[in-house]
């Protein structure tokens, strides 16, 4: 069989037996007891959302990085509206959950966390992470179904910097966590009203002066290929989505999958994980105050849970549907990277699992679902990531990286 007839083959095969392999798994987890409707809807959400990112290139460190350094607005702007759509989302489920926000209470299970320093500190070493391994944790795990080989030594950094976070913990929760105030908007402006009109004002600003500062090109008419059946699978199916594509379906997804379990976040299980590990090599504490007991991307081990959690499942269809789409699109192609950008892959890994632990979460669990929710902490994170991306990048061509 000629190469290209097998490498045809392969893109078409491969991707449809993980996608039946999903299903299948979906289908066993709904009715198994351990697991239920959770663990499936978990496996499904993860699936959708791999190939959102995959498909849309749905990253916060490609967009800030290419409106950085070339001036190209359009990947901002999905992840603005990614915040748009989902701060709408949000604000339906908090209408029927929580009728009136001026009482005090809280939406259950939302990522709004304490708006202390400690964000800072933590965003700022999450956007240096990014800018020197070159992606965030949620892009590394989707880039694996590119066949990224920089992808497994940042997440494996990531694990050391959870471990790092962890053996620092007690410092950051006594003089930060502890006295910082958590702060929702809605209960602050008392009500919805006020809290959705300045979010969303201050969303449409910042999507007006991105957009003012940066282009935004157009394919030409002239130049759109003709509507056919066969461009229209390859727009679906070869060429990236547009940018709004992945940010209106992330946020959305995001909405969706908080109201039908807990918010959108990757995380949790790394840091589960190497908690765990290093735990069992004796070099993380063994008592992490309050931290439990926090909203965010959770690392504890529940007692009586399953052998894989739901973010563990979301996680496992991220990859396998990253995969898929990886390799139905041709994206799937792996290069061997110069050792100068594997050191940078691995340190960038460290303060990226250090950032998310202080942090309580991502891009995804503490930005998008904080942000959605809108949560102070969510806007602190945010800017501080962004301080770290510009640093990180000055410190890249510094070194000529």
């Amino acid at each position: 069989m000629p190469v290209t007839r097998l490498a045809s083959t392969f893109r078409i095969t491969l991707p449809l037996l993980l996608l039946a392999g999903l299903g299948s798994a979906a289908w066993w987890l709904h009715g198994s007891a351990a697991y239920g409707r959770a663990g499936s809807w978990a496996l499904l959400s993860g699936a959708v959302f791999g190939v959102l990112l995959q498909r849309s290139r749905f990253c916060f460190y490609c967009g800030l990085r290419e409106f950085i350094e070339e001036r190209d607005a359009r990947p901002v702007l999905g992840l603005l509206a990614a915040l748009a759509a989902g701060t709408v989302g949000y604000l339906v489920i908090f209408g029927a959950w929580v009728p009136f926000p001026e009482a005090g209470h809280l939406p259950p299970r939302a990522h709004i966390g304490p708006a202390g320093w400690h964000l800072l500190v933590g965003g700022f070493a999450f956007g240096a992470g990014m800018a020197l391994s070159g992606s965030c944790l949620s892009a590394h795990l989707y880039r694996l179904g590119e066949g990224s080989l920089l992808a497994p030594v940042a997440l494996a950094g990531a694990a050391g910097g959870f471990i790092l976070g962890f053996n620092s913990w007690e410092f950051f929760y006594l003089h930060a966590v502890t006295e910082a105030p958590v702060v929702w908007l809605p209960r602050t402006a008392g009500g919805y009203a006020l809290a959705a009109v300045v979010q969303l004002a201050v969303i449409g600003l910042l999507a007006f002066l991105v957009w003012r500062r940066g282009r935004v090109d157009p394919l030409p008419s002239a130049a759109r290929p003709p509507r056919t059946l066969a461009t229209l699978a390859e727009a679906v199916f070869v060429r990236r989505w547009p940018h709004w594509i992945g940010g209106v379906g992330a946020g959305l997804l995001g909405a969706a999958v908080y109201l039908r379990a807990t918010p959108l976040g990757v995380t949790a299980e790394l840091g589960r994980l190497s908690r765990k590990l290093g735990t069992h090599w004796g070099v993380s504490p063994l008592s992490l105050p309050g931290l439990d007991g926090l909203a965010g991307c959770a690392t504890g081990d529940p007692a009586g849970a399953a052998a894989l959690t739901p973010n563990a499942l979301f996680v496992v269809g991220l990859v396998a549907a990253a995969v898929a789409a990886g390799v139905g699109s041709g994206a799937f192609v792996p290069e061997r990277p110069p050792w100068p950008r594997v050191v940078l892959a691995l340190a960038g890994g460290v303060l990226l699992g250090f950032g998310s632990m202080i942090s309580l979460g991502c891009t995804i669990g503490t930005l998008l679902s904080g942000v959605n929710a809108l949560a102070l902490s969510g806007w602190i994170f945010a800017a501080a990531l962004f301080g770290g991306v510009w640093t990180g990048l000055k410190f890249r061509r510094r070194i000529g990286q």
